[in-house]
Parts: C-alpha cells; structure tokens; sequence
C-alpha cells in the first residue's frame, strides 16, 4: 500500500484530474487515446515507483480527457506479468486509477482465439475468465483500504456494461463474440497442447493480461468490463507460426471499429 500512496502522490502532484471511466488500451489499440478531447498526459516515467513498460506499441502513459463529455483515464500501454514484474505492480496501475475516482473500468486486449467459431478481427466480449496459470494480486497481506479480504469474483465483467456493450455493437453493426478469457504468463506464445488444455477448460480466447486486472478492480469495488480483440487462431489450430506483426497488424485493421465502440460505450455506461 505505502508504493501504492506514493505513486498516488506522485500523480496528484502532477494533475486533479478526476477521472469517472478508466480505460486500458491493449496491443495495437493505444492511439484510440489520440482521438479523444485530451485534458494532459502523464507519462508513466514521471511517476515515483511506478512500473513501465517495456512492449513494442506500448506508449507508457495516462491519458486525461473526454469522451462524449465523460472524463476518462486512459492507460496507453499496460504492464504485464512477463516483463518481470511482480504481480502486484501488474495492477498497480489499476488500483491507482480506482483511487483516482474511477469508478468503472473497461479492459481491452488482443487475444488468440480458442473457440473454432472465432475468426481474426473478431471482437469477444469477456463474460468470465481463468486465471489458473497466474498468481492472484491478492496474494499477500490484504489491502483492507482497499477491499476485503475474501472477495466474491461470481461476476467479475458486469452483466450491465455487457448489456450495453451489445447493444451499442448492434447499433454500430458490429458483430460481438462472447466467450471466457484464459490468462496465461506469456511471454511465449502457447504450445498447441496448452490450448487443447484451456479448450477443455472452457476458455475461448487466450491472451497474457486482463484478468489479473480486473480482479484487482473488483476487489476495489469497481464496475469491470472487457473487450477482446482476436488478432491471431491459437497454436494448433492453424499452419500459421504465431508472431507479435500479426496481432499488430489485425488490431489496426479493426481499430476502427472498435473507436467508434468504445466511444459509444463511454457514452452510455
């Protein structure tokens, strides 16, 4: 808690900014935070203990601003597990935004698809995850500022925001997958076995953030949803080798969709 209050100060010495909506930008997403009506950025370096990242596409920054007139916390570029970090400084940034007033929190990521209905540039909308294969943030001495000791995760992705996510994608005439998010360490890719084994666990998308996150969201008490952007068939499913471009290159190619959504989202939720 005590990194926790000095990258908090840290921030407060830097901006008032009273966010209602945090957003995390995942791979290939980041200049979403561009087009909005930016207030100030922050970057992630100017902040006393706070972790960076190190990923290609990943600015390091908080972006301020609005989005159809709902001030915002933009994340543009998340910390993940397999740079190295603890996994308490994993969702830092989460919690920071939490303390900042955020009261809502919208993830976004770029996953392999595990369901064989799915297809590149397919958007899933999260309605549950596993997070089997990571350590939990709450692991340790509980934050009692925080939350409680034992919380109850039976609906982590808010079946209100989901509501109004598909509805907003409907309007957009976006098609939207739903589907189980499997987080796994990264930074390799997955064996084919690996996702014949989260198949079977029921997972549908895999991916190296998210869940963790929003897990240290909702033991804060915030309102947590996520959007998954498949950029790529999981290991196994296809002739293909798996590369970082790939995903790169599908998430820019619906970037635009996913604006106009994520906008409509803001402005609704």
């Amino acid at each position: 808690m005590k990194k926790l209050k000095t990258c908090l100060e840290s921030l407060r010495a830097r901006t008032g900014f009273q966010p209602q909506v945090a957003l995390i930008l995942g791979s290939g997403l980041g200049d979403y935070a561009d087009s909005i009506d930016i207030e100030q950025t922050v970057s992630y370096s100017e902040i006393e203990g706070f972790p960076t990242s190190t990923v290609t596409g990943h600015k390091g920054q908080f972006v301020f601003g609005y989005v159809q007139g709902v001030p915002v916390v933009i994340m543009q570029g998340r910390v993940h597990y397999y740079e190295g970090y603890p996994i308490t400084d994993v969702v830092l940034p989460t919690r920071l935004m939490g303390l900042m007033g955020a009261k809502k929190l919208i993830l976004t990521n770029a996953a392999g698809g595990i369901n064989f209905d799915f297809q590149p540039g397919d958007f899933m909308l999260l309605t549950d995850h596993i997070t089997t294969a990571v350590p939990s943030p709450l692991i340790g001495p509980n934050l009692d500022e925080l939350g409680p000791r034992f919380p109850d995760m039976s609906q982590v992705y808010s079946l209100r925001m989901r509501d109004i996510i598909k509805a907003e994608a409907a309007k957009l005439n976006i098609p939207m997958r739903e589907g189980v998010y499997v987080q796994l360490t990264g930074p390799s890719y997955e064996t084919p076995a690996e996702i014949r084994m989260c198949r079977a666990w029921g997972g549908d998308a895999v991916g190296m953030s998210t869940a963790c996150e929003a897990m240290a969201a909702r033991h804060m008490g915030l309102e947590v949803c996520g959007i998954s952007c498949i950029t790529n068939l999981a290991a196994g499913m296809s002739d293909k080798a798996l590369d970082h471009k790939e995903v790169q290159e599908t998430a820019d190619r619906v970037s635009a969709q996913f604006k106009q959504l994520i906008t409509a989202v803001i402005g609704a939720i």
